[in-house]
């Protein structure tokens, strides 16, 4: 996967990057990549095949709600593996090797997405509006992603990790999304993932932890 570089995301992940609102801040980040295999993508890319493939031949489950229906056709193993690549390259030092294709939701809409993204992001789209003269947050999200992936074009997909492994949550954390838009056509990706955090649960994590003072007597009969 080819990390893309726009600078319309880059102007958005700036304001989001640490959005402090009093006793929460809200992360955000948008990025883009081309499906285009490059380094360790084509080894691992196999490796995530054959694993789908090993769970075919193995499943006997006939559950119309089975992950089976969703892998059977190989473009869908496809913008799978595209998925999991992606979610790789946004967090580089996490293992994704456990993802399961039922945690993957298609057949988003927009509007699905847009209907989340008021509720939990309305304080950050108040503070654009703030600072920002050329339309509300989410229109000008809508603009760059269209600029990347062609949004009349795309799949829509929110990826739904298990709670005890979930890469987005952070201390302190109170909600976390990730979606992620596929273009099969232009072969790219954009993820976006946006989570809240409280300062409160931070301050208490710092309070806390021993003063510095302390840490000096506890190594002061160590030998070094």
């Amino acid at each position: 996967m080819k990390f893309l570089e726009y600078t319309n995301l880059d102007r958005l992940n700036v304001f989001m990057g640490h959005l402090n609102l009093g006793e929460r801040t809200i992360k955000g980040c948008l990025e883009a990549y081309s499906c285009k295999h490059a380094g360790s993508d084509k080894r691992l890319s196999l490796s995530l095949e054959n694993e789908m493939l090993d769970y075919l031949g193995k499943s006997s489950d006939t559950d119309s709600s089975s992950p089976v229906d969703l892998l059977l056709s190989r473009s869908s193993r496809k913008a799978l593996i595209y998925l999991v690549l992606t979610l790789y390259q946004m967090y580089p030092d996490y293992d994704f090797s456990a993802v399961k294709a039922h945690q993957f939701f298609s057949e988003e809409s927009w509007d699905t997405f847009k209907q989340i993204f008021n509720n939990y992001m309305f304080e950050a789209s108040k503070e654009w509006t703030e600072k920002n003269e050329d339309g509300s947050l989410l229109e000008v999200i809508y603009k760059a992603l269209d600029e990347v992936v062609k949004l009349a074009e795309c799949e829509i997909y929110v990826y739904n990790p298990n709670p005890n492994a979930d890469p987005f949550l952070e201390e302190g954390a109170i909600w976390s999304f990730c979606f992620l838009f596929y273009n099969r056509k232009l072969k790219r990706v954009a993820g976006f993932r946006f989570c809240c955090t409280s300062n409160l649960a931070s301050d208490a994590f710092l309070t806390d932890s021993p003063p510095y003072g302390e840490d000096e007597e506890i190594f002061a009969d160590m030998d070094m």
